[in-house]
């Protein structure tokens, strides 16, 4: 097939454009190439961790429920172990906690609500590690450890929680007027459809008015 001049010379300038970053070209491809497999692999692989974690947890959501406290903790271990960076880690951690405080046993359900606060990617989820933890160390009469953690910034959707808390270790404190002060504020940021309004009113009721 003939060329004219004119596409002679557009042909010999792309030969040429070719020969000089040819190369360059090929390996800027092959490395998206890569970037998106690498992408889709990473996906795939998160996928099936998560899916992984669902199922465990999903045992031990049946171990709880039917009082297999052990299997409850080791599933929640090899939940951790295997898939720390699901969701579903900090959650089989929060139920294992309240499995251990639940016989009393507070120095593991720390260790497990510790785990939590230090690892979980879920805000929401450090500020109930938090807040439980402060009542653990309320059973513990370690009240100014409790109160630090009660005091601790949070996600403003957990203000009633936290001021409930807080109440809590002020009254074992026996500082009366400062629990009533949190108690209140409790008050003020529940829900009005809370059935927990009504323990909420005993407490308020049981500092009394401080004069």
């Amino acid at each position: 097939m003939a060329y004219d001049l004119e596409e002679q010379e557009q042909i010999a300038a792309m030969k040429d454009w070719w020969r000089r970053y040819g190369n360059l070209v090929t390996t800027a491809v092959l490395v998206v190439l890569v970037l998106v497999a690498g992408m889709q692999a990473w996906n795939y692989y998160r996928a099936q961790q998560s899916t992984a974690a669902a199922t465990l947890y999903s045992q031990l959501d049946t171990a709880d429920q039917s009082k297999e406290p052990k299997k409850v903790q080791d599933i929640a271990a090899a939940i951790a172990s295997s898939h720390a960076s699901t969701a579903y880690a900090s959650m089989a951690q929060l139920r294992a906690a309240k499995s251990l405080a639940s016989d009393n046993d507070l120095a593991g359900a720390k260790l497990r609500l510790q785990w939590v606060i230090d690892n979980t990617k879920e805000e929401e989820m450090r500020d109930v590690a938090r807040v439980r933890l402060a009542g653990v160390l309320l059973d513990e009469k370690k009240l100014d450890e409790a109160l630090k953690l009660a005091e601790t910034k949070h996600n403003a959707a957990f203000d009633g929680i936290y001021a409930d808390m807080k109440g809590d270790i002020l009254t074992a404190q026996g500082k009366r007027a400062e629990a009533r002060a949190a108690y209140q504020i409790a008050l003020e940021k529940l829900d009005q459809r809370s059935s927990y309004r009504q323990l909420l009113q005993v407490k308020l009721d049981a500092v009394g008015e401080v004069r």
